[in-house]
């Protein structure tokens, strides 16, 4: 019997995974065939999960030469946080963090907020009609998102969630989006609302991509209490912005276990094995490499060298996050630059969507 995972089978994921090895190595060949959307909610500033995750592997790709589009989802926010009054803050901190981390806004690269680009936002009355609500209620990262949330009622903007991110990818004609295995989903509604889509209104010459995932390489990194994935909410996250010492205070109250030898065990030592992971990630190092070389020096040998580590990697990313921080008028022009170029592409994409459902005067 097939396993089902997140509502998606270990058959759809394979195919999704295989797609993804091919897509990489085309990316070399043919990085402008590609156009990648990917982006964050601004609830907050960006954590290492977020680095190693995501961030690293946008500025790859932004360096490969594949036209790149980051979005700030700040609408998102509201359909399920009471943040709205930190919005903008956390919107120009964002920014900080990916220009820190090493991306270069230019022609092929912007970052923008998508309550900036209203063209974008029109698309979703039609592609609305193109989708059921059983659909919708069938969606797995919706309801793991309501949960994690807390929430006793659904707004209809987080119900919709799913359509309003096919806006964001489809406007600018994305066709890869760096995802994980809990995201395909939401992509493979993406792909749905852009298939009906080209059948319905334009069957002789296709509007939309159907953008395949390009899944992420890094393992699910778990938070400094070593059982629930690193996040913002959950207060077990080491954010970008910390300083050194404010990161090795963090990481001296990690969870470990009572046994000195460190070994690479993620199934029966998951806390171990995360801190492992994580120095592994900052060296370049195998994770059972680095076990052996601590070997009996305990949960305190493992936290001293991940705390050098982790300094050690972040220390240039800090030192121009310092500086970026001193520039609140380039921030600024970064998103501004960044909004009116994804609107020429919005506006674009809406004439050809008039155009195909008979609506132009």
């Amino acid at each position: 019997m097939e396993e089902i995972e997140n509502g998606i089978s270990n058959r759809t994921y394979e195919a999704a995974l295989e797609r993804s090895k091919k897509i990489e190595e085309d990316i070399l060949v043919n990085p402008k065939k590609y156009k990648v959307l990917t982006g964050d909610r601004p609830t907050g500033r960006l954590h290492i999960g977020h680095y190693f995750g995501s961030l690293q592997n946008r500025v790859r790709l932004s360096k490969l030469g594949v036209p790149t589009c980051i979005l700030i989802a700040d609408y998102q926010v509201l359909t399920d946080h009471d943040a709205f009054s930190e919005i903008s803050q956390n919107t120009k901190q964002l920014v900080i963090d990916y220009l820190a981390a090493g991306i270069e806004p230019g022609d092929d690269v912007i970052i923008y907020p998508h309550s900036y680009v209203p063209e974008a936002n029109q698309l979703m009355l039609p592609f609305l009609t193109l989708v059921s609500n059983a659909e919708l209620s069938r969606n797995p990262t919706v309801k793991e998102e309501i949960q994690a949330a807390g929430l006793k009622s659904v707004n209809a903007g987080m119900y919709t969630y799913p359509v309003h991110q096919a806006c964001d990818i489809l406007f600018c004609k994305g066709n890869i989006v760096p995802v994980g295995k809990d995201q395909l989903p939401h992509l493979e509604m993406t792909r749905l609302i852009a298939r009906r889509f080209n059948e319905k209104f334009s069957p002789e010459n296709p509007v939309f991509p159907e953008p395949q995932a390009l899944l992420s390489k890094t393992p699910s990194i778990l938070g400094l209490d070593g059982s629930q994935k690193m996040s913002k909410s959950r207060g077990n996250a080491i954010f970008l912005s910390a300083t050194e010492d404010e990161t090795a205070a963090l990481i001296k109250k990690a969870k470990t276990d009572a046994d000195r030898n460190i070994t690479y065990d993620p199934e029966n030592r998951p806390e171990v094995a995360n801190l492992l992971m994580l120095i592994s990630l900052c060296t370049g190092e195998e994770p059972e490499a680095v076990a052996a070389k601590i070997g009996e020096g305990g949960g305190g040998m493992l936290k001293k060298t991940l705390t050098e580590a982790l300094n050690e990697k972040l220390r240039p990313l800090r030192t121009e996050r310092k500086r970026l921080e001193a520039a609140p008028d380039y921030i600024r022009q970064v998103l501004l630059t960044g909004g009116e170029k994804a609107r020429e592409m919005a506006i674009e994409t809406l004439k050809e969507v008039r155009h195909c459902m008979n609506m132009e005067i």
